[in-house]
């Protein structure tokens, strides 16, 4: 673990810099030369980091994930015994995974979870049932509902807390790209973080020479190593990805088993697995395989290039499957419960003969 350079709260210092440390840094191209390019942050005294909620989740509300990975579910009573770590605060992901070992167990979340959300993800608050709520996820687009992907959780996987939002809308944001990452020294907060994996996108509002300083849902802040991270400015993107920089991304989850409703580095299924790699370069793709196979431009099976994706529908026209060609007549994907994220000739793997089409994103 790296020593931090200490923060007081007493002294109410929000911004600290190690010798040498460029007040803030960019990665907006993604090299680790831009790292040190100039991004201002406003300074966030600790007391500025303390939670502001009225401890309540109520309809009608907005609201943060304050777990590694929620998992949405069609309603409170879905879950089953073996998904007991999911519905904690905190989540045990790697417990789950290991309930989740043989094949017909985890086939048996299918059509009892919806989505998920990771650490941080913003979600309105659609309804109330008990010790439950009915949220939608905010950047998760669905026919399903204008507001996002709807899905049941455990209230307590929830946190209310305005200063949180302020801070998302006025603070540079870091955003993990590693597949897994850790907060570390966390300070002003009695929450206990979370683990953050891929795609975790929080305010930023320090640096030093090896890490960076972000805020947390629950309140508070904490340190994640500067590799882990990209960071962009407010209302910046990153730069336009290359099929190739999407492939490249993908095939950092080769070997990571499918999960049914996954969009975190625990699991994806398909949808999620396409939808993520495409959200962790700036594009926002619908969530689910039926509506990303509307995204984009049509292209032939003859003229594919990195970064395409590749639908199959059943034989009724329903899309039930997508992955991204990688080149040389194949595809990455995340197939099924039995297999884990691969590469293969996707001909080949189309045994059914149910390629239905391929859509340009890019």
């Amino acid at each position: 673990m790296r020593t931090k350079i200490a923060v007081s709260a007493a002294l109410g210092v929000g911004l600290v810099f190690g010798a040498g440390a460029p007040a803030l840094s960019s990665n907006l191209s993604s090299t680790d030369a831009a790292k040190t390019s100039g991004i201002s942050a406003d300074v966030v005294p600790g007391q500025e980091l303390e939670r502001i909620t009225d401890g309540k989740i109520e309809k009608g509300e907005t609201a943060y994930v304050d777990v590694t990975a929620a998992t949405l579910w069609t309603d409170p009573n879905a879950p089953r015994k073996v998904d007991k770590p999911a519905l904690q605060h905190p989540v045990d992901l790697e417990k789950w995974n290991e309930n989740l070992e043989p094949t017909d167990v985890r086939r048996g979340l299918t059509g009892k979870a919806e989505t998920q959300a990771t650490y941080g993800s913003e979600v309105s608050v659609l309804d109330i049932k008990g010790s439950w709520a009915k949220v939608a996820v905010t950047d998760q687009k669905t026919p399903k509902d204008e507001k996002g992907y709807p899905g049941w959780l455990p209230k307590k996987q929830l946190v209310e807390n305005d200063r949180f939002g302020k801070l998302r809308e006025d603070q540079p944001r870091a955003v993990v790209t590693k597949p897994k990452s850790e907060l570390e020294g966390i300070e002003f907060t009695k929450d206990t973080g979370a683990d953050v994996s891929f795609n975790v996108d929080l305010p930023l509002i320090a640096q030093d020479v090896d890490d960076v300083r972000v805020a947390l849902p629950g309140g508070g802040a904490a340190w994640i190593g500067i590799e882990d991270v990209d960071v962009y400015d407010v209302g910046d993107k990153p730069e336009k990805p290359s099929g190739k920089d999407l492939v490249k991304t993908a095939k950092q989850f080769e070997g990571l088993r499918y999960l049914w409703a996954g969009v975190s580095a625990y699991g994806f299924d398909c949808s999620g697995f396409t939808y993520s790699i495409f959200k962790a370069h700036g594009i926002d793709l619908p969530r689910d395989s039926g509506e990303q196979a509307k995204a984009g431009k049509a292209v032939a099976s003859s003229n594919l290039k990195p970064g395409d994706l590749l639908f199959f529908s059943t034989s009724s026209g329903t899309v039930h499957h997508v992955g991204m060609y990688v080149g040389d007549g194949k595809m990455i994907h995340s197939p099924n419960a039995s297999k884990d994220v691969y590469v293969t000739d996707w001909k080949k793997w189309d045994t059914g003969n149910e390629f239905s089409g391929a859509r340009r994103i890019l």
